[in-house]
C-alpha cells in the first residue's frame, strides 16, 4: 500500500494520475498547505523540504516501509516498482527521463513563477509578469514543436506526460493555447483518459474555492514559509 501525502496541486496530481494509471493501491492523506500542515513535525520526517507530494511505501525495498519526497523521484520509483510507463530499453528510457527533467527543471519552476506574479504577488510587477509570461510561451513552444514530431513527450505515453500535464492543462492569461495546436491535441488526449480523470478528482472536495485569504497567503508566501521548522 502506498500512503500518498497529497494536496490538490499540479505536483500532487502527478502522483495520483500515475497511481490510477498503474492500478496501484494507495491511500491519499491530505496535507492542507494553506493551513500549514506541511510544517508538522511528522510530515517533515517524510518530506524535509516541507512540500507535497510525498509517499510511504509499506512494501518498499527489502519489504520495509520506504519514504520518498520530490515528485520526479516518486514517479521514477513508482514506475520501476510497477514496471509501467518507463521503458526498460535504454534509449527509450532516457528520452522519457529527459522530458521528465524538463518538467522538473523548467515547466514546474518557471510556470510556478508565472502563476505567482500574475495571481498571488501583492504588487503587480510588470517586469516579472512580462518575463515569466514570455518564458511560459517559450516553454509551450518547446512542447508544441516536440509534440509535432511524436504523440507523447517521451514517444510513448509515460511518466513524462503525467508530470507535465497537470502544469499546462489550464493556461492562464497571457498564453493562448490556440497558438500551440500540437500541445492542445496532447492536452485533450490526456484529459480524456479515465485514469487521469480519476486522478484529478482525488480530494477534490478539499480544494480551495475562491481567492486565497490572508492566512493562506501568509503561510505560503510569508514568514511561516521561511522560519526554521
Amino acid at each position: 500500500m502506498i500512503d500518498l501525502y497529497f494536496w490538490t496541486t499540479p505536483n500532487g496530481y502527478k502522483i495520483t494520475i500515475f497511481l490510477e494509471e498503474a492500478g496501484m493501491a494507495y491511500r491519499p492523506i491530505g496535507i492542507d498547505i494553506g493551513a500549514g500542515e506541511q510544517f508538522e513535525p511528522e510530515f517533515l520526517k517524510i518530506s524535509p523540504n516541507n512540500k507535497i507530494p510525498a509517499i510511504v511505501d509499506s512494501e518498499g525495498p527489502g519489504g520495509k516501509p520506504y519514504a520518498l519526497f520530490e515528485s520526479g523521484a516518486i514517479l521514477l520509483y513508482l514506475a520501476e516498482k510497477a514496471g509501467k510507463f518507463l521503458s526498460k530499453d535504454s534509449a527509450e528510457r532516457f528520452r522519457v527521463v529527459e522530458w521528465l527533467m524538463f518538467q522538473m527543471g523548467s515547466i514546474g519552476p518557471l510556470l510556478g513563477q508565472y502563476n505567482h506574479f500574475r495571481s498571488y504577488a501583492p504588487e503587480k510587477l510588470p517586469y516579472a509578469i512580462d518575463r515569466y509570461t514570455n518564458e511560459a510561451n517559450r516553454l509551450y513552444g518547446v512542447m508544441d514543436r516536440r509534440l509535432g514530431e511524436v504523440e507523447y513527450l517521451g514517444g510513448a505515453y509515460s511518466i513524462a506526460d503525467m508530470a507535465t500535464f497537470p502544469w499546462v492543462r489550464n493556461p492562464r492569461e497571457g498564453v493562448d493555447l490556440a497558438l500551440y495546436p500540437n500541445l492542445k491535441r496532447w492536452i485533450d488526449a490526456i484529459a480524456a483518459r479515465p485514469a487521469v480523470q480519476r486522478g484529478l478528482s482525488v480530494l477534490k472536495d478539499k480544494a480551495r474555492q475562491g481567492p486565497m485569504d490572508a492566512r493562506q497567503r501568509e503561510v505560503l508566501f510569508g514568514a511561516t514559509q521561511y522560519k526554521r521548522h
